[in-house]
């Protein structure tokens, strides 16, 4: 399958990198075309690698991953443009955190989410919220993490949550450990959980950890 990941970071590049290793090919999407950081991945990565602008990214994928910052996410997407994105599955992996004065912050929070505002923006996209409560290191190798911990999905289109989590199962992730919280609106719940992430990230002195939920029978 073509993937178009958009972002140039530590995210966007260890996604791209893992899904070049499972055979898909993948653009990896910035502001300009000639990003020293996307190129270097795309040569390190080797066949089925490429790079490119965001919107050169979003129309070569069958499938698009917003892997920027939440607070910048929908300026990616509109440089994306809407037409590369009309009908896709588009993964959101961001969250909107930041520092700001020496704090940590979120926006939006409680009453919106980023999930929702790309689905808003951009109605003819099958947005699906994951992947964004763990570190990348964990996105593509839940095994780093003992335990039968749990990774969500949400959002409106079931048919689109139905393949990010066949997509999930690619990394490691089996189905029954893939819990689907309902429509886009739960993207706001999962959002809020950064900043308790980052406290026990900062606890721990490592991002190799996550939550293990457990029923009553």
């Amino acid at each position: 399958m073509r993937y178009g990941v958009l972002g140039t970071g530590e995210v966007g590049r260890t996604l791209g990198g893992r899904l070049v290793e499972l055979g898909h090919e993948v653009w990896l999407g910035s502001r300009t075309r000639e990003n020293p950081a996307a190129r270097e991945w795309a040569a390190a990565a080797g066949a089925g690698a490429d790079a490119g602008t965001f919107a050169e990214a979003a129309a070569f994928g069958e499938v698009v991953v917003n892997a920027v910052g939440g607070r910048v996410a929908l300026a990616a997407l509109e440089a994306a443009g809407p037409e590369n994105l009309g009908g896709k599955v588009l993964v959101d992996v961001s969250n909107p955190l930041a520092f700001e004065e020496g704090e940590l912050r979120l926006s939006p929070v409680e009453s919106d989410s980023v999930g929702e505002q790309i689905q808003r923006a951009f109605p003819h996209a099958r947005v699906v919220k994951s992947l964004n409560t763990v570190n990348c290191r964990v996105m593509v190798d839940p095994a780093r993490v003992p335990g039968e911990h749990q990774v969500f999905v949400c959002g409106d289109d079931e048919g689109a949550k139905e393949q990010v989590t066949a997509l999930l199962g690619e990394f490691g992730w089996p189905q029954e450990r893939v819990l689907d919280l309902g429509d886009i609106r739960a993207a706001r719940a999962v959002e809020m959980w950064l900043p308790l992430w980052v406290g026990l990230m900062q606890k721990f002195g490592h991002a190799d950890f996550n939550l293990e939920l457990r029923r009553a029978r």
